[in-house]
């Protein structure tokens, strides 16, 4: 994340260099207009000039490649899609966003670039998510349901399937989406070439007492007495108030470096090629909307929900040091699941969003496990 908040100062600089070169010379500065609105617009113009500047530079160039992003009626609503490759013809990755309602397409557009010359990558904004909660309005709120959205996942992939041409694809959850992307290779596993999760749900319940050890002894093991004190204090899960939980996830996020990366995904949003402050403010709306209707839901989740049973190959990709979906407890997951072939990999120096933290080493995996699964039979 350093590199795009550099490159943020930098431009920065760069609009500066022309008054220091006045001053320089013995120019005087041409006199400005004041006011907030004035500062606001000056600020537009800066950020309008990097989505400019990064639409070209991420610009999908291949003669063979594909992006497109648009609405498409699924589940009897408009939801919204994009699908970027270099290469059309070749496998076809459908990733689910965490949250629930935490959508990835403002700001992951450096982190899927890479990815974009091995898949056709295809992001989708879930329901009452994102630009589709903008679409459809808070008025969603009742049908924003786990059932609901894994039959979404799988009309969105009979779209792409037709679409795109492709017998089947390759689908990627992380966190709350590996829970839709399970249910969804379970209940069809024809769709779909495998299954990965990463940051992977399990149990929801037994979650937060294995997170909570496994942030108490990061904290003993660093040596940090704030977060020893802090977490002595509102004690093991579960929690009778917010407070707990709040404090538990403050520590796990900032073990995890978690704190720096989501910061920093704000201001990729701000730069993203096609976005504006609507699609954060549609983020930050979706977030909680979501959260408020999927979570009762979501704390009941144990792994006979999510699925034993697998009949396609079955990966989890965990950050080495996950403090938010627990690595050893989606371990003892794996083990427990029936594949015709299934694997456990971890990413080391990572956490809980290693598929973006460590995007490449997360990519180089998928290459050497994943891609040619669906090679072979494309």
């Amino acid at each position: 994340m350093i590199r795009p908040i550099l490159a943020f100062y930098v431009s920065l600089l760069c609009l500066f260099l022309g008054t220091f070169e006045r001053v320089a010379k013995g120019q005087q500065e041409p006199p400005r207009p004041q006011g907030v609105d004035f500062e606001y617009r000056k600020f537009q113009g800066l950020l309008s000039f990097l989505r400019t500047r990064n639409a070209q530079q991420y610009a999908i160039a291949s003669p063979k490649g594909i992006d497109e992003a648009a609405y498409v009626k699924i589940g009897g609503i408009e939801q919204w899609i994009t699908i970027r490759g270099e290469d059309r013809e070749g496998p076809v990755l459908l990733f689910l966003h965490g949250g629930p309602g935490d959508v990835t397409t403002p700001w992951s557009f450096m982190y899927f670039a890479p990815w974009q010359k091995q898949f056709t990558v295809v992001q989708w904004d879930e329901r009452g998510a994102g630009r589709t909660l903008r679409k459809n309005g808070p008025g969603i709120a009742p049908t924003i349901k786990v059932d609901r959205m894994v039959q979404d996942g799988i009309e969105l992939t009979e779209y792409l399937r037709k679409h795109l041409g492709k017998e089947k694809i390759v689908i990627v959850g992380h966190s709350f989406g590996s829970l839709l992307a399970a249910r969804m290779a379970r209940a069809r596993p024809e769709l779909f070439y495998a299954y990965v999760g990463t940051g992977q749900v399990v149990d929801t319940e037994e979650n937060e007492t294995c997170r909570y050890e496994a942030v108490l002894t990061e904290a003993k093991t660093t040596g940090d007495a704030r977060a020893i004190e802090e977490l002595g204090r509102v004690g093991r899960p579960p929690y009778e108030s917010g407070e707990g939980g709040g404090v538990l996830h403050k520590w796990a996020n900032r073990f995890e470096g978690a704190d720096q990366f989501l910061y920093g995904t704000i201001g990729l949003a701000l730069v993203a090629p096609g976005y504006s402050m609507q699609d954060i403010n549609a983020s930050a709306d979706g977030q909680m909307l979501s959260g408020e209707r999927l979570w009762p839901e979501i704390k009941a989740e144990t792994p006979n929900e999510v699925g034993l049973e697998f009949a396609i190959p079955f990966f989890v990709f965990q950050g080495e040091e996950d403090f938010t979906t627990s690595t050893a407890l989606a371990q003892q997951y794996a083990d427990s699941v029936k594949a015709p072939r299934k694997e456990f990999v971890v990413i080391k120096s990572s956490g809980h969003f290693a598929v973006f933290m460590r995007s490449n080493e997360f990519l180089q995996e998928l290459v050497v496990r994943v891609r040619p699964l669906a090679l072979a039979k494309e």
